[in-house]
């Protein structure tokens, strides 16, 4: 699976020395295992479990940075997931938009890995995120994503933002000339995969 060469013209993240330009959002272990993005955001819609995260650790050949939830009431339980990805060679933990500053700020006092927060809205406390420490900000606004970006660089010029782009040119493009340094693409499902491939085999 292949991201839009568009993404080329992104700046970049920087972490561990390497610069990162594509991401694929996917925990789907053979997504994850076939695709030429430099690295992959693994983030479910369900409880964080460290068992999950050390499997696709595994299955990553490239930088992963792994969800670890994050809501007011998981403060503790977050930081442990996050202690326990770091160990297992995560390159980054993800944490969701309901997270507090102070989780944040715990955080960063605990591990060396950056901590990428989530940001749906524009009416997101994006300065008490960067006050706690951030070190980047995920983007994932749908169609507003564009708006966040823009509001993030008023506030702050240099923060590293990577973006959902879904899964077209268009939004991509629309998501690098507002701000962001790198994108993390939507890739189609194997059931979708599968669908085009079967559709191929029967007309050849």
């Amino acid at each position: 699976m292949n991201i839009p060469d568009i993404v080329n013209s992104c700046s970049g993240v920087k972490v561990a020395g390497q610069v990162l330009k594509t991401f694929v959002f996917s925990t789907d272990v053979a997504i994850i295992r076939n695709n030429n993005a430099e690295g992959i955001i693994a983030v479910y819609p369900f409880a964080p479990q460290a068992l999950i995260t050390q499997a696709l650790i595994l299955a990553a050949y490239k930088p992963i940075f792994v969800g670890i939830g994050g809501g007011s009431d998981k403060c503790e339980r977050s930081v442990k997931l996050a202690e326990e990805a770091e160990s297992h060679g995560a390159m980054g933990v993800v944490v969701n938009s309901n997270a507090t500053n102070e989780l944040i700020k715990k955080l960063k006092e605990t591990i060396s890995i950056p901590v990428i927060m989530t940001l749906v809205s524009v009416k997101d406390d994006i300065i008490g995120r960067i006050e706690a420490g951030v070190d980047m900000f995920n983007v994932s606004g749908a169609d507003k994503t564009a708006d966040i970006i823009k509001m993030i660089r008023i506030i702050d010029c240099s923060i590293a933002i990577i973006a959902t782009g879904g899964n077209s040119e268009e939004t991509i493009k629309m998501a690098i000339e507002a701000g962001a340094n790198a994108i993390s693409f939507t890739p189609p499902t194997t059931g979708e995969l599968f669908r085009e491939m079967m559709t191929k085999y029967r007309n050849d």
